[in-house]
């Protein structure tokens, strides 16, 4: 089964004068390099393609696969993790993870707590800040938590989102506006503990890999799962799967959200549970990092047991079978379905 692997290579976009932070949601040339062997171990024949320009230019020059395996982040807007799947579907061409409307809704944080809200999961409150001046629309109490509306891997996230008053929300407010040109979502701070869950399935099928806690160490940055602290988790955070009451509650409120938004495959949901130690929605990543050692996903399946070709192998599994191409008489599916048992 030949295989199209797109991606967005941090060094494609170094000499654009983007910075570290802007670089960070993109992947490493080790990660790109783990997955497509991986996935050779899987039985699959792997394509390198790259971002959607250069996914662009193969489609229109002829060039057609199987599936695609998808782990492109896009470089600019809302919309940006949409435009690799879209592409795709103007082609009639299966892909792996989120349909265009799941990654766009999901990608606003605003948007999927909305969409949330409507399947009565559990998410805090929050306001939307177009400028500093909107604060007095805050209408709960402080202190609250700040950050843009539609970044991933805790950008924009640091000890001064959580604001004790007013006036450091729009000092806060006017930094990151100006720093990342989008608005700011701002929630009531939640003091409870962190998790991130792993799913895989789709729809009725979709199931709960297990329940991480964060924690993070002495010397990281305080209270806030940061740009830093993911970026130096191997010193800042540990990671530890949690069985207890609350953590099994988050599991369960983080698979309602991941099918009530409709994600595809396999993703990763962040939970943080207030002062009532009641988990809550903080939002889901549909195309959650890949490292095999440094991306939450793969740490926590680790925990759990399942390897990183394991979960690969359960990953393209769900993909086939929501396309149907597992009915097809091919020998690397049956070494895929044997992979994911």
């Amino acid at each position: 089964m030949r295989v199209g692997l797109t991606y967005d290579l941090r060094d494609d976009y170094r000499g654009a004068g983007l910075s570290d932070e802007a670089l960070a949601e993109f992947d490493s040339a080790e990660t790109i390099s783990e997955l497509e062997t991986a996935l050779g171990r899987l039985g699959l024949v792997v394509e390198r393609i790259g971002h959607v320009r250069h996914l662009a230019q193969r489609l229109v020059a002829g060039d057609r696969w199987d599936f695609v395996f998808n782990v492109a982040e896009g470089l600019k807007g809302r919309a940006r993790e949409a435009q690799v799947p879209a592409l795709l579907e103007a082609y009639d061409i299966p892909y792996v993870f989120s349909d265009p409307l799941v990654m766009s809704a999901t990608l606003d944080k605003a948007v999927a707590k909305r969409l949330i809200r409507d399947h009565g999961v559990p998410t805090a409150a929050f306001v939307v800040l177009e400028a500093a001046a909107d604060v007095t629309a805050v209408d709960f109490p402080y202190p609250v938590f700040a950050k843009p509306i539609a970044e991933g891997t805790g950008k924009g996230c640091t000890a001064t989102s959580r604001c004790r008053n007013a006036a450091e929300l729009r000092r806060t407010a006017r930094r990151l506006l100006a720093r990342y040109g989008q608005p700011v979502i701002v929630e009531p701070f939640l003091p409870g503990r962190e998790f991130t869950v792993g799913v895989v399935g789709t729809g009725a099928e979709a199931m709960v890999l297990a329940v991480m806690e964060i924690a993070l160490r002495p010397g990281a940055e305080a209270e806030v799962y940061s740009y830093e602290n993911k970026e130096l988790c191997e010193s800042r955070v540990t990671y530890g799967l949690a069985h207890d009451g609350e953590a099994r509650l988050a599991g369960e409120t983080a698979l309602a959200a991941y099918q009530a938004l409709g994600c595809r495959d396999a993703g990763r949901v962040d939970m943080r549970s207030d002062a009532a130690g009641v988990p809550q929605f903080l939002e889901v990543n549909p195309l959650a990092g890949l490292h095999p050692t440094h991306s939450d996903l793969p740490i926590l399946a680790g925990l759990a047991g399942i390897g990183y070709d394991e979960l690969l192998g359960r990953i393209v599994a769900a993909c086939l079978a929501r396309t149907g191409l597992d009915r097809a008489p091919v020998t690397s599916r049956r070494v895929l379905a044997g992979r994911a048992a």
